[in-house]
Parts: C-alpha cells; structure tokens; sequence
C-alpha cells in the first residue's frame, strides 16, 4: 500500500487475501453441537452459509418434532420413515434412534451435511439413516409410496415451494402412512398457515397439535394434580398430523 509502513502494508495484503469475515469460511469449520432429547444425545454438525442457507442449522420446529415423537411413545421399531427437507438431519436421526428404518432427504447441496451427521450418531454403520437426494416436484416420483410415516420440520416457509411440497406430499403420503409436519405460522395468511388451512385439507385430514414446550431448567417440577392450561396451536408452534383421505382425491 502506498504511502504506509511496512507492517501495516503486510497487514493490508493479508487482508484482502483472507477476509475477517467469519462467514465466508463457516461450511469449511462447522458448529458441532450436542442435543439432548428424552434420553438421547445426538451430534450435529452445522454448516452454515450461502450455501445451505436454512438447511445448515437446526431450528426449535425440529426440536419440537423430536420430542413429540419422544413424548407419544410410537412404535417405531422397524417402521420406514422418509424425512423430507432434512437440512441437518436431527429428526430423522433421532427417529432413527427409536428404531425406525429412515431415509433422509433435501437438495443435493445438503447431502454431504446429512452423510456426515448420519455417521457421528451411527459410528458403527448399525441402523444408519440412508441420504439420498429429493427435490420437491421433481423427483418424488423416485421414491415408491412405501413409508409409513413422511416427516417434515420447518420446511413450510417460502410459498413458491407449497405446491411442488404438496404433490410430493401427495404422492408419499398413501394409506396407510401418515405425515407430521411441525412449523411455525409465519407469513401471515398467505404463509404457512395457508398451507395448512386450505392447500392441505382438500386432499388430506390434517390436525393441529400444540407442539411440547421446551424443558426450562429454570421451572419448578410440574404439580401433575394441577390441571394445565391448554396451549393454542394458533400461537404455539403446532404440529401437524396428515393423513391421506382417499374420498378427497381427486
């Protein structure tokens, strides 16, 4: 740099070589975190950036999904589960570790962040998720309609993807399967919230379910004679629970 001394003309050039911008070197050096859900420990990876976007962090509607499916007590075991839109794959992996046979799926770019999550909770390969690529709309078509249960968590949120979702949904979704989406109504009328209460309905019985609220460390034990308040899943995070109506069909 002209007219500087030295130093700080060899900290001018390091510089412009390698940016202080975090982001910009945050899919090559990921967020590695470890969640606790009802008994079990997952390690997830986090690539943030441009290019995963969403699908590079773990969302409280994923969360939320987790410990529903903790809390219900489903039989799992040996159930083929499809997770749609998995971004880092928390859901399905947890729901793995109930015993279901799962196969993740997103975008291709997602792919790898999924392939490596799989292998840090399943180090020995035994009951590993499989990962394989699923865009909306086009190549659901792939995947036969032999699930038993679709999941989903926060993958309602951009409405140029309700359609291309709702023909996979359609498609997936067959008797006797059944899907749990779980997402925040956000967007307003013409959000999420469309998408549940009107694109949905015409081709499936769709409920509403409050999500579980968060453990708080903070909170005293809950008095179980006390009667609880219950939650509004026009305000909660809901959850919900798709199942394919045939008479509806078209």
């Amino acid at each position: 740099v002209r007219g500087a001394r030295p130093r700080e003309a060899a900290e001018a050039a390091l510089r412009a070589v390698f940016p202080r911008d975090p982001a910009l070197f945050a899919e090559l050096f990921p967020e590695r975190r470890r969640f606790q859900l009802c008994g079990r420990v997952l390690r997830i990876a986090e690539h943030h950036g441009p290019r995963l976007g969403p699908a590079g962090a773990v969302w409280e509607a994923a969360l939320s999904l987790c410990r529903f499916l903790g809390e219900q007590n489903l039989e799992l075991a040996g159930r083929r589960v499809l997770e749609l839109g998995a971004g880092t794959g928390i859901v399905g992996i947890f729901t793995a570790m109930l015993g279901a046979e799962v196969t993740l799926t997103d975008r291709p770019p997602a792919l790898p962040q999924l392939r490596e999550n799989a292998r840090r909770n399943f180090p020995g390969g035994a009951g590993e998720p499989r990962v394989r690529a699923l865009r909306w709309g086009r190549d659901q078509h792939r995947f036969p309609p032999k699930f038993h249960l679709i999941l989903g968590s926060d993958i309602v949120y951009d409405p140029r993807a309700f359609a291309p979702l709702l023909g996979t949904l359609r498609h997936l979704v067959v008797p006797p399967a059944q899907a749990l989406l779980s997402a925040r109504l956000r967007g307003g009328d013409a959000g999420a919230s469309r998408f549940f209460r009107q694109m949905l309905p015409p081709f499936f019985r769709v409920q509403l379910r409050a999500a579980p609220a968060p453990p708080s460390q903070n909170s005293p034990p809950a008095n179980p004679a006390a009667p609880s308040r219950p939650r509004d899943v026009t305000e909660a995070q809901p959850i919900a629970c798709l199942h394919s109506d045939p008479s509806r069909r078209p």
